[in-house]
């Protein structure tokens, strides 16, 4: 399989994060692309760096006041007296709250929801990175039948205008808005990350060439909490384009399995050109921050079964975090897709 990176993945580098009151080491970590990286050369994937394909394609997704704010948020630091090595906010806009500000502080409370998506010296290299290698592998899927993104940061989380849960850039969203044009047909994006792809659900909510599925953790009392419920189906254009498949937490690999079956039976009836998989390693037992109970068979049955789709695929890296089970999960997805058993 041709799996893309980009060496800019390193360049963002968070080590902390505010939560519940308390500072806790970060738990999206420069030593996930480290680890994935080795999983995929061990793997005997063909890996390649990723080209630059410019903004275009992240604006096709993105709200350009948005990318020009953590294109330069960083050059703007001296607005804030104190500043150390990241720029982070407490003051978070509301949606009953809807006047641009001008100044830094204000803008950072605008385009971020939460304080887990800090701006550091190389953040913005690492999400345009990042982007480009969802870009690369989209383009690649449609000549090699699929291709793996080994994106980081994630981007699922990412709204149109507003980076949170780790995320800046929306990748899968930028890999299926790419499939859309090349392809001039519908598209999927099938979610199994733990979480909900709740910022991907955002940017196609009202549109009928993109059908949004995702399989993850109840969000009743689970991140990202506000979004990810069944009954959220799409709206106008878009209304039958999204379907929510939540889990009680703790649902092992019988139970997320039969999801994909369904996510993936929606998918075929949609007759798509090409597919997404936002890959979150994270519904793994061993995750430290999951919540679900997926072994590292399941991860190579859900591959064998997305692969069977037989359909153009761009597997884009989501979340799953620091833990020895990480590099073993991504190299079991990544065999099972191609057919083969770890």
């Amino acid at each position: 399989m041709q799996a893309f990176h980009h060496c800019d993945s390193l360049r963002h580098d968070p080590d902390r994060y505010f939560r519940c009151g308390a500072i806790i080491s970060h738990p999206e970590q420069v030593e996930r692309y480290r680890l994935l990286l080795e999983a995929t050369q061990d793997g005997g994937h063909l890996l390649r760096e990723a080209g630059d394909a410019g903004l275009d394609p992240i604006l096709a997704v993105h709200d350009a006041g948005y990318v020009a704010f953590l294109r330069d948020v960083w050059e703007r630091r001296a607005e804030l007296p104190g500043i150390e090595d990241e720029i982070l906010t407490g003051h978070f806009a509301r949606p009953q709250m809807h006047r641009r500000p001008e100044g830094l502080l204000g803008l950072i409370g605008l385009y971020t929801a939460d304080t887990s998506t800090p701006v550091r010296a190389g953040t913005w290299a690492a999400v345009y990175g990042s982007a480009q290698v969802a870009i690369a592998a989209a383009d690649a899927a449609l000549s090699e039948s699929h291709a793996y993104a080994l994106c980081r940061p994630p981007g699922h989380h990412a709204y149109a205008d507003s980076a949170g849960g780790f995320c800046y850039f929306n990748n899968s969203a930028i890999a299926a808005e790419r499939l859309c044009a090349t392809t001039g047909g519908r598209v999927a994006i099938l979610d199994i990350d733990v979480h909900h792809g709740n910022g991907t659900q955002g940017i196609f909510y009202g549109r009928g060439d993109v059908l949004t599925v995702s399989v993850h953790a109840d969000p009743a009392d689970y991140f990202p909490y506000f979004a990810g419920y069944a009954d959220e189906t799409g709206a106008g254009p878009g209304e039958g384009f999204n379907r929510n498949l939540p889990l009680p937490q703790g649902s092992g690999d019988a139970a997320w399995l039969a999801a994909i079956r369904e996510g993936l039976s929606a998918i075929a009836a949609i007759t798509p050109t090409a597919l997404v998989v936002a890959l979150g390693l994270d519904a793994s037992a061993d995750d430290p921050i999951g919540a679900l109970k997926v072994t590292t068979r399941g991860f190579q049955e859900a591959a064998a079964l997305i692969a069977d789709a037989k359909l153009p695929t761009a597997i884009v890296q989501e979340g799953g975090y620091l833990c020895p089970a990480l590099p073993r999960n991504l190299a079991a997805f990544l065999a099972g897709f191609d057919g083969r058993r770890t």
